[in-house]
């Protein structure tokens, strides 16, 4: 069995915002407390990382999309930072490596050009697994 390090990581699958914020609180609260995050986006969370995406993606999950237009209007009114803000900061004072889906990448005819500059690099899921089962914590989000 591998030993495992002060690690977590991430499966971005969906692109709504509130589950973008919650992945990028989860990545504050872990460089917080020293750990590094490895965030491997694919599917429709790729679609968040797109570029420009996160100044006009207010797509909330079904299941709470009604409350969507209150959230976002409490966030504007506390002048709340984006989630892709939220992220960038926190990779200022820690190890947040943001990794897109090859396989996404490829179905959806994208390149590294498309995304948003904090997406280090692109990987297979073999690779991101790889990392996954070295981590402390493994989260679907």
């Amino acid at each position: 069995m591998q030993e495992t390090t002060d690690r977590m990581a991430i499966i971005a699958f969906s692109g709504t915002v509130d589950k973008m914020i919650a992945i990028s609180t989860l990545a504050t609260g872990a460089v917080a407390m020293g750990m590094e995050v490895d965030i491997f986006v694919t599917t429709w969370g790729l679609q968040a990382f797109l570029k420009g995406a996160s100044q006009t993606n207010m797509r909330i999950s079904k299941d709470f999309e009604e409350f969507g237009p209150a959230m976002m209007e409490a966030m504007q009114a506390r002048k709340m930072p984006s989630w892709l803000d939220t992220l960038k900061q926190a990779m200022e004072f820690g190890d947040i490596h943001v990794h897109a889906c090859s396989q996404t990448m490829e179905l959806l005819g994208m390149s590294v050009d498309d995304l948003e500059d904090i997406v280090e690099d692109v990987m297979g899921a073999a690779g991101f697994i790889g990392r996954a089962q070295e981590s402390k914590i493994q989260l679907f989000i």
